[in-house]
């Protein structure tokens, strides 16, 4: 499937933590022939340096210099959105539970938020067509995205899918789920919320072909 428009295409995906959108995203840009963005990346990445800098994470100034350090920086493509710390690509030791937690953490912070969104907005630059991937793409990021989705799942099986990707004992998974599923649905700056006009998609019971060919069937739809 390909698309030839002077404007860049932008599509979102959006939802909470294990409920697809990550692996859907990665499926549907490669279909599309595109580059693939996680805005989360960007929190993790951030959470990542405050950790390996000792980094007050409760301190909003702090994590604001960490961001302006200069010391980071990502790169795309359709399978992964790298994050790179002083030249060194650490993109496999920001995605652990623990990196989950202080990105949600620090997501709450509104100046934190204010110097990421540009960073996140700079991937479109130069692009015919982008899929975005995050909690506030399609209401915040990229707000007037030709094409919007919002995937969720129930709690145990999005609770089942990220311990069977970590190893990780379920129980405790469900417990860290609900307490970053409340930090960002209830922070009060870009709340995590399904955005006006999108596409609500409940993987619970879907096989992950079965939603990428639903997203791409949307899209075509959403910008022929």
């Amino acid at each position: 499937m390909s698309f030839q428009m002077s404007e860049p295409i932008i599509i979102t995906i959006d939802g909470p933590a294990a409920s697809g959108k990550s692996s859907v995203s990665r499926l549907v840009a490669k279909n599309l022939d595109c580059d693939w963005v996680s805005t989360g990346a960007f929190y993790r990445g951030i959470a990542y340096l405050a950790l390996k800098n000792e980094t007050d994470i409760e301190s909003e100034e702090a994590i604001v210099g960490l961001i302006k350090s200069g010391k980071w920086s990502v790169s795309l493509d359709f399978e992964k959105t790298k994050f790179l710390f002083d030249g060194l690509d650490v993109t496999s030791e920001i995605y652990g539970e623990s990196i989950g937690n202080i990105a949600s953490k620090i997501s709450s912070f509104p100046e934190v938020r204010k110097e990421l969104l540009a960073c996140q907005r700079d991937c479109a630059n130069g692009r015919k067509f982008l899929v975005a991937e995050g909690r506030d793409c399609g209401t915040v990021v990229f707000p007037n995205a030709q094409s919007k989705f919002y995937l969720t799942a129930n709690s145990r099986n999005r609770a089942a899918r990220r311990a069977q990707q970590e190893g990780a004992d379920i129980e405790k998974t469900l417990k860290d789920q609900a307490v970053r599923d409340s930090q960002d649905g209830g922070r009060a700056v870009a709340p995590m919320a399904a955005p006006e006009g999108a596409h609500i998609i409940d993987s619970s019971n879907m096989g992950l072909d079965d939603v990428v060919q639903a997203v791409l069937a949307a899209v075509k739809s959403d910008i022929s």
